[in-house]
Formats: structure tokens, C-alpha cells, sequence
């Protein structure tokens, strides 16, 4: 009986020990609602929320935890129908003017086209790096798995697994790499139809309000960041990453490289790496280094 006892003890210290924080989320528990006026609601007891826009207004949300470092993924199924004018974004970012940030936006879109999934990453307040992409189904029909994770070598966004972009640490060479700056994760549905839809064109149908986005099965293996201090301890957590731990270093293997290389060469439809006319004076330093 003792024995057992201590076996019990043992796994509970290893398991309450662990550098960093894994759980999957109660949105009651997990996110505030931050606006909205009622538009933003946690249902089925805070395994589901969805946000709304009509013409009065849109919605949002926020985690409650601050991170530094993570591998996140959460559950969305978009505007079904006529979208167009609508953005649906899902982001982490940090606060002050040379802030982080970590960007999946979804652009809505006429109905029977495709939604663009814009992508960005911003460093000490620098952004400017906006990849975009259709996808491979239809994310309306369905809920589906946008997942970032951000070590202190990459960061690296994900669909259903399947890896889409990659962004270096290369600080190396002298680019800024969102690594020192806690981040809270925020979503917001909200009417951009002054850009959004083909450049502006296309604007908003009211008459299909109210468009609603919902969101489950969010999930985090992170360091919580809080009151200075990081739950993974270190300020090198690369040196301590094992077991659990593990996406701290993780890297796109060869197979993850050639399905990041299929989205791309066939889902994507912007990169600013290869906007020779947005950059007259020569594309930005990461750009030019090969992966």
C-alpha cells in the first residue's frame, strides 16, 4: 500500500512538475469576451464560442494567460454563404509600440469563392510580411485546425497538421524575431469591406447579417507567462526541452518540408518575399537567405 501510495506521489510531481503548461481549454475558464455587446457567446458549457458581426457591430475575445513560447491550436469554422467584407482574424500579440504578433486572418468572400487565409508576423512593430493562401476545403463546412507553433528558433503555421509557412530566427542576419515579448492570443470578427474583398470592391451584404465564426478545441503547450517569469523557467528553454516538452525545439522534418512546399506551389497566392515592385530597393533580408 505504500508503495503504491508513493508511485501515485511520484507521477503526481512529475505531472504537476512539467516545465510547461498543457491543457485543453473551457472558454469560460480560458478567454474573456472583450467586445462585442453581446455579439460574443461561450455556449455548451464553454466547449464552444462564436462571435458575430451585423451593421451595428462585430465581436472579440482574448486569453486570459499571457505566453512566451507555444504550440496553440484552435478549432474554427467560418462564415458560411456570402462572407464577403467580413475578417475573421485569430492572432497572438504583445502590447506597446514595437510589439509582436503572430497573424491568421481569414477574408471573407462572395458566395462560391474560395476565403483567403492571410497570414503575417509582426516584430518590434515591424510587419510587413504577409503571406496569403487559398485552401484545400471548404473551412465553412466545417470545423477545422489553425495551429502556430513559435519556439525560439521558428515559428511555424499550421492547417490540419499540415504545415504552411515557416519564419526563421534569423537574427543572425539581423532580423527581429518575436522571442522576449509575452503574448495574449486574441480573435475578433469585424467588417473590413473597405479592403478585405477583391481590394474593396466587393462590400458587405447586411441583409445576410447576422455572420457568425465559432470556435472550439482550443488546445495549449505553452510557457505561461506571469508576473515576470516564465513557467518554463529558463530563459533558454531550448536547453531543457524534452519529452512533453519537446515542440521547444522542434523543426520541420523533410516530410513536413515537402507538404509546406505542395500548400505552397499550389494554395498559395501571395508572397512578399517574391513583391519585387513592393521592395524597389531589394526584398527583406530574410528573404533572401534559403531555407
Amino acid at each position: 500500500m505504500a508503495s503504491s501510495t508513493y508511485t501515485v506521489l511520484v507521477i503526481a510531481i512529475i505531472f504537476f512538475g512539467s516545465l510547461t503548461v498543457a491543457c485543453t481549454a473551457n472558454f469560460y475558464q480560458d478567454f474573456d469576451i472583450t467586445w462585442g455587446d453581446g455579439r460574443a457567446k461561450i455556449l455548451n458549457n464553454g466547449d464552444l464560442l462564436t462571435l458575430s458581426l451585423d451593421k451595428a457591430s462585430g465581436s472579440g475575445f482574448q486569453s486570459k494567460k499571457e505566453y512566451l513560447f507555444g504550440n496553440l491550436d484552435m478549432q474554427l469554422k467560418l462564415i458560411p454563404g456570402d462572407s464577403a467584407g467580413t475578417v475573421t482574424s485569430y492572432y497572438l500579440s504583445s502590447k506597446g509600440s514595437a510589439w509582436d504578433e503572430i497573424d491568421f486572418e481569414f477574408l471573407g468572400n462572395l458566395t462560391g469563392e474560395p476565403y483567403i487565409l492571410h497570414t503575417n508576423v509582426f516584430s518590434q512593430g515591424k510587419g510587413n510580411r504577409e503571406q496569403q493562401f487559398y485552401l484545400w476545403f471548404d473551412p465553412t463546412a466545417d470545423f477545422h485546425t489553425y495551429s502556430i507553433l513559435w519556439n525560439p528558433q521558428r515559428i511555424v503555421f499550421s492547417v490540419d497538421g499540415t504545415p504552411i509557412r515557416e519564419f526563421r530566427n534569423l537574427e543572425s542576419a539581423g532580423v527581429p524575431f518575436p522571442k522576449s515579448q509575452a503574448m495574449r492570443i486574441y480573435s475578433s470578427l469585424w467588417n473590413a469591406d473597405d479592403w478585405a474583398t477583391q481590394g474593396g470592391r466587393v462590400k458587405t451584404d447586411w441583409s445576410k447579417a447576422p455572420f457568425t465564426a465559432s470556435y472550439r478545441n482550443f488546445k495549449a503547450n505553452a510557457c505561461v507567462w506571469s508576473s515576470g517569469s516564465s513557467s518554463c523557467g529558463s530563459n533558454s528553454p531550448s536547453s531543457s526541452a524534452s519529452g512533453g516538452n519537446a515542440w521547444l525545439t522542434e523543426a520541420l522534418d523533410s516530410k513536413d518540408q515537402e507538404r509546406m512546399k505542395w500548400v505552397q506551389k499550389n494554395y498559395m497566392i501571395y508572397n512578399y518575399c517574391t513583391d519585387t515592385k513592393r521592395f524597389p530597393q531589394g526584398l527583406p533580408a530574410e528573404c533572401k537567405i534559403s531555407s
